[in-house]
């Protein structure tokens, strides 16, 4: 079973003559204590092209030291590494093959670096005797696979203890650099080792091959919007396959922007090329958002239920709501991860990658950004504004309903269309995204209250049939009507802030 370490370190240069000053003068550090040598020995593996180390991404198989096993290290800021281990094998572990198959795809991973560690380690202390910091002087031999270059080193690397408090880490890097020690330029051992093995991974390929679009052109704007949001794409997968916090969400969102941005911007890139992605987009977002829209609708329920008084609350309400809850999730995270694991999802990734190599630009894309995607947000905010006038000319009923529905998509497309732009048009840009974003989260609480209700049906039936009171579910029921009637209400007077002529005209100028 893997198992996940937040590794927070700083690396620096040395020589072999590098003296270490006296680092119990470090403020909260008592003592020092010597923790011996021990020796690693560590292959790392990529592909052939070096993606993962391309991504700032390590993953190697080590032996000696006190976490012999395969690691594979994802960043999370400077400084900052997810190390996630599993134990020692002759094959890597399926479950860290995963982790990688959104950037390795179906390419083979091969040993690439050899390294030899001699690692002189030191516990730094504080006066209670807590661990605040390991540092150690390594000395180190690098060898390119298959049979290449090969290059020495030494290095100072201090991680932060467990729990410690980051702030010791400016106060050694203080003292160290008194003694004349300073930062290595290197982020990691394997970037220094294919960097001194003359072997460094290809640079990441510009827009339009060989020949980048000319800054400033709405070409250039909309291919930087659409590498963010592709690279976030492959970043989020092992993200979720970890089940970290709102990684689901935020990998929706990604495909969402992705989606919207190629329908908005159909005049820059061709739409012949971007619609089949737009859909297998739409197949991705859906497959995951099982699991998130059960686990979003659940928590409304049951904050519902235990906002109503006992004495109303009449059968075993929340009994039913937990049967109902487990029998829906069941499968849902299976879900997510056989999609994530299709041929289907990496013909997608592949499919993007080959986009941004060569992408399939109109003529629009050649002209100057400004006046290109002022054109697109304010199309956007028109096709919102014509949705937003049918739904409220509609009576309040399932008819409206489905026009709200309508008219929340349309208004994230707007937003995210302004937000694509932000770059290029600025604060006018940033205002009107979060002024559409007010009417998207109140078309959206709308939209949940719609989905709660035909829940809450749902499960007064169920109660029925079981001869049980459904009495508390159309309490909910009614409540959720009710609600909805304070949005549509609501919703004029918050339109009207996000379709004030002054935000549009703030666009033209």
């Amino acid at each position: 079973m893997a198992e996940t370490k937040r590794e927070i370190e700083r690396k620096y240069e040395a020589t072999g003559d590098t003296g270490l000053p006296d680092l119990t003068r470090v403020p909260g550090v008592s003592s020092v204590v010597d923790d011996g040598v021990m020796e690693l020995d560590a292959v790392y593996h990529d592909t052939p092209d070096l993606r993962l180390a391309a991504d700032g991404v390590t993953l190697r198989r080590r032996t000696g030291g006190s976490d012999a096993g395969w690691h594979i290290k994802f960043p999370v800021a400077a400084g900052i590494r997810d190390e996630i281990r599993a134990p020692l094998s002759d094959t890597l572990p399926d479950e860290l093959a995963g982790l990688l198959r959104s950037r390795v795809r179906d390419a083979e991973i091969v040993p690439a670096v050899h390294l030899r560690s001699s690692r002189d380690v030191r516990h730094l202390l504080d006066a209670d005797g807590t661990l605040l910091a390991e540092l150690s002087v390594d000395t180190v031999h690098a060898e390119r696979l298959p049979g290449g270059a090969e290059a020495a080193w030494t290095e100072i690397e201090v991680e932060l203890a467990d729990d410690a408090d980051p702030a010791i880490l400016d106060a050694i890097e203080e003292r160290l650099g008194k003694a004349g020690i300073v930062p290595s330029e290197a982020p990691s051992k394997l970037a220094r080792a294919l960097t001194e093995t003359g072997s460094e991974p290809p640079a990441t390929p510009t827009p339009g091959g060989g020949t980048p679009e000319k800054p400033g052109t709405a070409g250039a704007a909309v291919l930087a919007y659409v590498r963010e949001q592709a690279e976030a794409i492959v970043a989020l997968d092992p993200a979720v396959r970890r089940d970290l916090p709102d990684a689901v969400h935020q990998l929706r969102v990604a495909c969402r922007r992705l989606r919207s941005a190629f329908k908005t911007y159909r005049a820059v890139l061709d739409r012949d090329v971007t619609d089949p992605l737009g859909e297998e987009l739409k197949w991705l977002a859906g497959e995951l958002g099982v699991a998130r829209d059960q686990e979003v609708l659940a928590e409304r329920l049951r904050t519902a239920l235990g906002e109503v008084p006992e004495t109303l609350r009449l059968g075993p309400v929340a009994a039913r709501l937990q049967i109902w809850t487990a029998a829906r999730g069941e499968g849902a995270r299976h879900r997510a991860l056989d999609a994530l694991d299709s041929a289907r999802h990496r013909a997608l990734l592949d499919a993007l990658d080959a986009l941004l190599a060569d992408p399939p630009l109109r003529r629009a894309a050649s002209r100057k950004a400004r006046k290109v995607l002022t054109r697109a947000v304010l199309k956007d905010h028109d096709r919102l504004a014509a949705r937003v006038d049918r739904a409220l000319a509609l009576d309040p009923g399932h008819d409206r309903d489905l026009a709200l529905h309508e008219a929340r998509k349309a208004a994230k497309r707007a937003r995210y269309a302004a937000e694509a732009a932000r770059p290029t048009l600025g604060k006018p840009a940033k205002k009107l995204a979060k002024r559409v974003k007010a009417v998207q989260s109140l078309l959206g609480e709308h939209q949940d209250g719609v989905v709660a209700r035909e829940t809450l049906r749902e499960l007064a039936v169920q109660a029925h049939a079981a001869g049980e009171s459904a009495f508390t579910w159309g309490l909910l029921h009614g409540r959720e009507e009710a609600a909805a009637m304070d949005q549509e209400r609501e919703l004029p007077g918050v339109w009207a802030r996000a379709s004030a002529p002054k935000i549009r005209a703030a666009l033209t100028r």
